[in-house]
């Protein structure tokens, strides 16, 4: 966890698009992390926490 903080990995955690929007904002990212939750909720907070931490 280099750069992420903990608010934002607890978010990505609880919350995936709600981490990453704090990050990036409405990019692609943020969007890419909401189609990831509606498939299902543990790809959105593997790619929450890759974009995080990444």
């Amino acid at each position: 966890m280099a750069d992420a903080t903990f608010i934002e990995v607890l978010l990505a955690i609880f919350l995936p698009p709600v981490g990453v929007f704090l990050r990036y904002g409405c990019g692609i990212e943020f969007w890419i992390d909401v189609l990831l939750s509606f498939l299902g909720y543990i790809p959105g907070i593997i790619y929450a926490i890759y974009v995080l931490v990444g």
